[in-house]
């Protein structure tokens, strides 16, 4: 009994100690011992290799910002200070060893990943101590070992909705590296507008990148290829990788608007929503479109989308050419012809040797195992889930519940989605996936990680978009980083207490769980409010008639106004 109450109280008090570490996401170990390490502006860096400058370079960026401490490189090992040190023992990516004592920080790992993560957790623990006299801050020395849990840490922001521009994507990119997430998911093309300039086909930015989901008239806006480049090499510098999505075969609207010739026909409430199956143009249109854009995109990953077709399909139904198609090729309905459709395009994604990204619809396509990642976001439908592992499919978790960042998180909220009834608060997602996901999937070695989705219906300004976004961002990053093993949820929250002034430092409007009258909800448009007369389906399932409500199911069990935006 003794033992056990020593043993309990061994335990207690080393997990105390470590709450004094204000990381995000919680490191796998972390040991405090005696003594303090000043941090000034005497302290140099040394790095083992000459590939570490620039990482240093950009932590002495980062540190003059939030202190305004200028830190120096030394030429000399021996008189750093602070060591940034690769080693030839094997670890995963990302995987880090942090070391303080009151004469030295070294910052060792296998690879540069790791290097760079070792120095965010150094910067945030900089950014949670006061600054002393001014001059000087005082470090606890400790020694941390730290690893993720899943190699595919993901954002998704939606842009085709509403446009929020190259400053605040880099931003977002900033916020995401603090929180070691590394894989930017950039949906740039849908219904409302296409947002990524190609140079074959340049009314899809002059006439498709007109409107707006809250203003079909608004003045184009789309990134150039330049600006494409400078946003992928931004990311890359801080170990995100930048997958675009090109949405096919529907949620083709703002396209077709561009190039009509290609359109698959309209039905009511959706116009133009697909391509043209059995136009063998659109083929080569839409081969020249992917061969443009994966060659801006070094990560050789292209989401194609795949999802929500029936949305638009029956036009398809209704097209005497489309009838013809069917009939020769013998298909014995439109769903059938959808999968030749997504097949043929995603020969185009292999052929450039870059993998396909989709949505869990396309687990019912034979695409090819190896070079396919299915993104499964409809929890009422686990199935779809059991069938892309089942069929040896990598998949990343991104279920609307609750990783869907436009879904309300407050119950008071009156802006944003709920799925019959129930809402993403940030202790929902912070407990994904383990509480939510069946067992025997959850360890398959097939998952290779998850991701949240901001769809942007009801987000039109950066002042929302923070609101929607922090601080579940936080929550996301320890659900990706840390093994369930070692995550707790209290002292999660004790840890984000701290930081949120990191957030009031950056201007960043966020909702506060622990006073949400801190920050009055941030609210774009209104629900319940008569909304200016545009055509509104996202994969968001949302109402047409209020933001607010939860829409009516069709027969799949989605919401009727679309499915991801989903």
């Amino acid at each position: 009994m003794k033992f056990k109450l020593l043993a309990a109280f061994l335990l207690l008090s080393s997990y105390i100690q470590a709450q004094n570490v204000n990381i995000i996401p919680q490191p796998k170990s972390v040991n405090i011992s005696t003594g303090q390490f000043i941090f000034n502006n005497h302290a140099t860096i040394g790095v083992s290799d000459t590939s570490l400058i620039k990482l240093a370079d950009h932590f002495r960026s980062e540190v003059a910002k939030a202190k305004g401490l200028i830190l120096s490189m030394s030429n000399n090992e021996a008189t750093s200070l602070i060591d940034l040190v690769l080693v030839n023992t094997p670890q995963a990516t990302g995987a880090y060893a942090l070391k303080i004592t009151s004469q030295r920080i070294t910052i060792t790992s296998q690879n540069k990943e790791g290097i760079f993560y070792g120095l965010v957790s150094l910067l945030q623990l900089i950014k949670d101590q006061p600054q002393g006299d001014g001059t000087n801050i005082s470090l606890s020395a400790c020694d941390i070992t730290d690893s993720p849990r899943y190699q595919w840490r993901g954002l998704m922001l939606d842009e085709a909705r509403h446009f929020f521009g190259k400053q605040k994507v880099k931003q977002l990119l900033d916020w995401m590296a603090y929180y070691k997430l590394n894989k930017f998911h950039w949906h740039l093309t849908d219904a409302q507008g296409w947002r990524i300039e190609i140079k074959k086909y340049p009314k899809l930015a002059l006439i498709g990148g007109i409107g707006a989901y809250s203003d079909s008239s608004a003045e184009p806006s789309y990134y150039t290829q330049d600006d494409i480049k400078e946003i992928v090499a931004y990311a890359a510098s801080r170990f995100i990788t930048v997958i675009p999505e090109i949405d096919m075969p529907g949620h083709a609207t703002a396209a077709n608007k561009a190039y009509p010739e290609f359109t698959g026909g309209s039905v009511a409430g959706y116009p133009n929503f697909t391509f043209n199956p059995a136009n063998e143009g659109t083929y080569q249109y839409l081969a020249n479109i992917i061969k443009e854009t994966n060659a801006l995109f070094p990560a050789h990953m292209m989401h194609l989308g795949g999802d929500e077709v029936a949305f638009g399909v029956k036009a398809w139904s209704l097209d005497t050419a489309i009838a013809h198609m069917m009939q020769r090729k013998k298909f014995e309905d439109v769903g059938e012809l959808e999968r030749y459709f997504f097949k043929r395009m995603t020969d185009t994604v292999i052929s450039l040797n870059s993998k396909i990204l989709a949505w869990d619809e396309a687990t019912g396509s034979d695409l090819p195992v190896g070079k396919t990642i299915i993104f499964w976001w409809r929890q009422n439908l686990p199935g779809q889930l059991h069938l892309a592992l089942q069929r040896n499919y990598e998949v990343v978790l991104c279920p609307r519940l609750p990783l869907y960042f436009d879904f309300v998180q407050d119950s008071g909220h009156v802006s944003g989605r709920k799925w019959n009834g129930v809402f993403n608060r940030l202790t929902d997602v912070y407990n994904f996936p383990d509480r939510q996901t069946p067992a025997d999937e959850l360890n398959s070695k097939l998952i290779i990680g998850i991701q949240a989705n901001i769809w942007t219906e009801t987000i039109g300004s950066e002042r929302r978009l923070d609101f929607m976004l922090f601080p579940r961002i936080a929550g996301l990053a320890e659900a990706c980083w840390t093994a369930p093993e070692l995550k707790n949820e209290l002292a999660f929250n004790d840890r984000l207490k701290a930081s949120l002034k990191n957030y009031d430092s950056a201007g960043i409007y966020y909702y506060n769980p622990f006073d949400p009258a801190y920050h009055p909800e941030a609210v774009d448009f209104p629900p319940r409010v008569k909304e200016p007369k545009v055509i509104k389906y996202s994969r968001h399932h949302t109402s047409k008639k209020s933001h607010g409500k939860t829409a009516r199911k069709d027969k799949r069990g989605a919401g009727r106004s679309h499915k991801k935006r989903k």
